[in-house]
């Protein structure tokens, strides 16, 4: 019978958060980037140009049909094969944080832009005739009015996105990065491999926190635009 000690999770749970900010800095830079690339693809796929469009559509279906895994491995042992072999340079020396923002940056967008597509369109018809009728121009009117409405619509769905983002970079110890889960596989593997379900449960503790975090500041926030709203 395996043994379980829970005094080592407690004991473990400070040597895997050295590389909680590692785990933040990729999540924070793949949000921003992810979210800029997944605006442009839902603009895209709302827009009135049919090739837009088609282009938008064909990139959200094929990466999210692509598991997110599979995307690391394409991104990490295929990117520096192309670019040498297309501009003749060499990136073989980079952190593997780059590959893993440009793979996730990639995938976030895709199901971020749903995310975004969706909240615009669930907005009221007359909402962009109404500011234009007041003296705004276009941009105004989506950046005063409609903007406001689709992030409250869109801020739960935002907050699943980037939970599932977080859970997906869990995957980025594959290619030897130290997150939070290579953290705890370093530690199993100095172990000689023993404590490894008590690593895994320090490192879920620390997972389940994060997503509790997001859930708490998202809840907050939503009350606060409900609050100025109503």
């Amino acid at each position: 019978m395996v043994s379980y000690e829970p005094s080592r999770v407690i004991r473990v749970i400070p040597d895997i958060l050295s590389a909680l900010p590692l785990t933040l800095w990729v999540l924070a830079l793949t949000v921003l980037l992810g979210s800029l690339l997944g605006f442009l693809l839902a603009w895209a796929q709302v827009s009135a140009e049919h090739g837009y469009s088609s282009v938008a559509r064909d990139y959200v279906f094929t990466l999210r049909c692509t598991p997110p895994i599979v995307l690391i491995f394409l991104v990490f042992y295929g990117l520096p094969r192309f670019l040498e072999w297309w501009l003749g340079i060499d990136v073989n020396g980079w952190s593997r944080s780059v590959f893993v923002i440009l793979a996730m940056t990639l995938l976030f967008a895709a199901s971020i832009s749903e995310v975004f597509k969706s909240s615009y369109l669930a907005l009221p018809k007359g909402q962009l005739e109404a500011g234009l009728s007041i003296g705004l121009s276009e941009l105004q009117t989506f950046a005063r009015i409609l903007l406001p409405q689709a992030f409250r619509i869109a801020l739960p769905n935002i907050t699943s996105a980037v939970i599932n983002l977080l859970k997906d970079i869990a995957l980025a110890y594959t290619i030897g990065l130290v997150d939070l889960m290579g953290e705890g596989n370093l530690i199993i593997s100095r172990n000689m491999g023993n404590y490894s379900l008590e690593t895994y449960t320090a490192v879920a503790v620390i997972y389940w926190s994060l997503a509790l975090i997001l859930s708490v500041v998202t809840h907050i926030v939503e009350n606060q635009l409900e609050t100025k709203g109503g």
